[in-house]
C-alpha cells in the first residue's frame, strides 16, 4: 500500500527526494541541481501505478525514451513491494542490476527506513535518487530536455500555470487520491466521505469537459495528463474493486470523450498497459480481494469515435 491507514482513513506521506533535474543548474531553494544530460538518467516505473504513469507519458510526449532508459518492476506488489520478478511486460535493473525496489532506496541512502514507491529518477553518475516525485518529474521532463532535442511542446506553459495548477489542486484530492481513499478506507463514513468526493469531481469534470476538448486552454496540458491516468484505471479498477461504484467513466458523456480523445493520442496509447493494472490491483490487495482473482471485464471501446459534444468557439 502505498500510504498508511490509521483510524480508518489513508495517510500518504510525502515524497522524500525532491531534487530536480534542469538545463541550467537553477531548482528551488532546498533542492539539488542536477544537469539535464542525454543517457544520464534512468526511470524505474510500474505500468500499473497512476502517478509512475504520468512520467511514462510525458516522456514519451518529449520524445525523451532515446535519452532516459527505463525500468518497468512486476505487476505484483507483495511482501517484497515492487520487485523485477519476470513477467509480461518486465524490463530489468539493467542498471544497478536490483532485485526489487528497495535496493534502489538502500543504494542511493543506506540508513532508508521510507516507503518504496514509484517513479524514481535515478541519475547514473552520482548513483543516486534524483527525485521519488511524479509531480516534479513530469515537469522536468516537459522542459529540462528541450535544448538536446526534445520534441516540441510545452504542457505547462507560462500563460496557463495558473489555472493548470487550480486544476490540479482540485482533481488531486477529489479524483486521483479519492480514488484510494475510498478504496483503502477502514471505516464506512471515511469510506463514504472519500466516495462522494470522487464523483462531486467526476460531476465537475463533466460540465468543464461538456465545454472543452481539454481541460485548460484548447490544448493536451499537465492538468490532462494527471487527469488521464486516473480515469483510463477507473471502470477497470477503481468502480469495483475500490467500491467508486455509483456511476462508471462511460455513464459521463464528455469525461468518457476525453479519456478516449487521450488515449487515442499516439504518444500515449503504447503507455497503457491494462494487463498490468488489472493484475496489480486485484493481486497485490488481498486485503480487498482475497481470493486474488482478476474480473475478466469490462470491456470498453477505447477505439471508438470521439463525439463533438460541443460547438466550436
Amino acid at each position: 500500500m502505498d500510504g498508511v491507514v490509521k483510524d480508518g482513513v489513508l495517510h500518504r506521506p510525502p515524497s522524500i527526494f525532491r531534487n530536480w533535474v534542469t538545463a541550467d543548474g537553477t531548482v528551488p531553494a532546498g533542492a539539488r541541481g542536477y544537469k539535464a544530460e542525454a543517457g544520464r538518467y534512468h526511470l524505474y516505473v510500474s505500468l500499473a501505478c497512476p502517478w509512475a504513469h504520468r512520467t511514462l507519458i510525458m516522456r514519451s510526449l518529449k520524445g525523451l525514451a532515446g535519452m532516459i532508459s527505463v525500468s518497468v518492476v512486476n505487476w505484483l506488489m507483495a511482501e517484497d513491494g515492487w520487485t523485477f520478478a519476470p513477467g509480461e511486460g518486465v524490463i530489468p535493473d539493467t542498471i544497478n542490476s536490483a532485485d526489487k525496489l528497495r535496493d534502489i532506496y538502500v543504494l542511493a541512502d543506506s540508513h532508508c527506513t521510507s516507503r518504496v514507491t514509484v517513479p524514481v529518477l535515478w541519475d547514473k553518475e552520482t548513483k543516486t535518487i534524483v527525485s521519488n516525485e511524479s509531480a516534479e518529474i513530469i515537469r522536468m521532463f516537459n522542459s529540462a530536455f528541450d535544448h538536446l532535442g526534445a520534441k516540441q511542446g510545452d504542457y505547462y506553459p507560462a500563460p496557463l500555470r495558473a489555472e493548470i495548477d487550480a486544476v490540479n489542486a482540485r482533481i488531486y484530492p477529489g479524483l486521483n487520491n479519492g480514488v484510494y481513499m475510498a478504496g483503502f478506507a477502514r471505516k464506512q463514513a471515511a469510506y463514504e466521505e472519500a466516495a462522494e468526493r470522487v464523483f462531486a469531481t467526476l460531476d465537475w469534470l463533466e460540465r468543464r469537459l461538456s465545454r472543452h476538448d481539454y481541460l485548460v486552454g484548447d490544448t493536451l496540458t499537465e492538468a490532462d495528463i494527471r487527469t488521464f491516468t486516473t480515469l483510463v484505471r477507473f471502470d477497470a479498477v477503481y468502480y469495483g474493486h475500490f467500491k467508486c461504484n455509483r456511476r462508471a467513466i462511460v455513464d459521463y458523456p464528455a469525461v468518457w470523450n476525453f479519456t478516449r480523445r487521450l488515449y487515442q493520442h499516439p504518444d500515449i496509447r503504447p503507455t497503457v498497459n491494462f494487463l498490468h493494472i488489472k493484475r496489480h490491483y486485484c493481486m497485490s490487495h488481498r486485503w480487498i480481494n482475497p481470493t486474488g482473482i482478476v474480473p475478466i471485464g469490462p470491456e470498453r471501446d477505447f477505439d471508438a469515435p470521439i463525439k463533438r459534444l460541443h460547438s466550436a468557439s
